[in-house]
């Protein structure tokens, strides 16, 4: 049975490559665990309050839905954005995305996902890639993310921004 993940990003680039390319990439410290992801898993996309550079401004938000559309392998040739190479990959298949700036803000559902067993020190739990989220909890994200998606094709063009220095 497929399990349901929350994919956290925290780079605006890093996020628009994510978005029009509709892959992932993790750097090489993470691809054993990159590789406990599987085709088929159920994918949410987050935004951190510093991903477009503004974290006064910014919330974090769910931003997309997406499904693994393949299993998580080296890639031809690593991403790199900064000074971080990306040498492992797959790819997503995007079922919608909020508007720019739009989506399902996170810290208002913590009390609610079991995820978080300590809502006061919940964003501990975000300085990773990605969360997988119990069940109930992607059911929950799930229902309240919907509504606010749009296709695919109609959003993506306001996620993008500089292209990787590779990729």
């Amino acid at each position: 049975m497929p399990s349901s993940h929350l994919l956290i990003i925290g780079d605006r680039a890093a996020l628009s490559w994510v978005v029009t390319e509709q892959r992932m990439a993790f750097p090489a410290g993470r691809s054993e665990a990159a590789r406990t992801l599987a085709e088929g898993d159920e994918i949410f996309l987050y935004t951190t309050r510093g991903c477009f550079r503004n974290p006064t401004r910014d919330l974090g938000r769910i931003i997309g839905r997406a499904t693994l559309a393949g299993p998580v392998r080296a890639l031809d040739e690593p991403v790199v954005f900064g000074e971080r190479t990306f040498p492992e990959g797959c790819r997503l298949k995007f079922s919608g995305l909020a508007s720019f700036r739009e989506g399902l803000v996170l810290r208002d559902m913590v009390p609610r996902l079991s995820v978080f067993p300590d809502p006061a020190t919940w964003s501990v739990r975000m300085r990773r890639a990605w969360l997988t989220l119990p069940p109930a909890d992607a059911d929950l994200v799930r229902a309240e993310l919907e509504p606010l998606l749009r296709p695919y094709e109609e959003a993506a063009e306001g996620y993008r921004w500089e292209a990787p220095v590779s990729g």
